[in-house]
């Protein structure tokens, strides 16, 4: 279970998460959905450990900062930065040596394969298209197999064949037992597949609620989404 307890993040006087709290459980596609600027990319460098923040992150009992969790955590950021001199091969044995695998090499050529990197596994981080660079992001992410993924909009500046292999592959993660974190502004990013939405608006979760409550509610994502956000809208004005 990933447990977020009332985390604060500030920018000088700019408060970016306002004591955020939310949980996702074990086998679960939760989806983190808000306009842009609300808090949503805050939240998961604050959970990777990225940024210093105020409150308690959990995942299966251990802090978030504890090498036991970083060892059940992958993520995708939504600006990856691959290093410009290590190769597409490179990076691949990088994170293998970081992690400690065994074995890895099969399941880093699937991956390069399937995104359409096995190839091009010599060219330089630096010479890599926005493509290609979420691409080896994703690759990297998946190989050292984490329970937890965090994907902040992973389906930015791919093309439409890395975009189904994408979304085959969340349904892929989680038919497994892993639990997905999915931030985005794309409400059908992963069409049915998700379990619970969280809404952020100005650094709050505005709404939390199971796909099963949405469903008896008979609303769409899309109407809870613009009604909630709509009506924070205009009660902060």
């Amino acid at each position: 279970m990933l447990e977020i307890i009332n985390v604060t993040k500030t920018y000088g006087k700019v408060i970016a998460n306002d004591h955020v709290s939310g949980v996702v459980p074990e086998n679960t596609v939760a989806l983190l959905v808000g306009p842009n600027g609300a808090g949503k990319s805050t939240l998961l460098k604050s959970i990777m450990g990225l940024l210093r923040y105020r409150g308690e992150i959990r995942l299966s009992g251990h802090d978030a900062k504890s090498v036991e969790a970083k060892r059940l955590l992958g993520y995708v950021p939504e600006m990856p930065e691959p290093y410009p001199l290590l190769t597409i091969a490179e990076h691949m044995e990088l994170i293998a040596r970081l992690y400690k695998l065994t074995d890895w090499e099969e399941r880093a050529d699937a991956l390069l394969r399937r995104f359409e990197l096995d190839d091009k596994r010599d060219k330089l981080g630096g010479e890599l298209s926005k493509g290609m660079q979420q691409k080896i992001s994703i690759c990297t992410a998946m190989l050292p197999e984490p329970q937890y993924i965090l994907f902040d909009e992973p389906l930015v500046g791919l093309d439409p064949y890395a975009i189904a292999e994408v979304k085959q592959m969340f349904r892929e993660l989680a038919s497994s037992g892993r639990s997905l974190l999915i931030s985005t502004h794309i409400l059908d990013t992963v069409d049915d597949l998700w379990d619970k939405v969280m809404i952020m608006n100005e650094g709050k979760i505005i709404e939390d609620v199971s796909r099963a409550e949405l469903d008896a509610r008979d609303e769409s994502l899309e109407a809870l989404f613009f009604r909630i956000t709509k009506h924070n809208a205009e009660a902060s004005s």
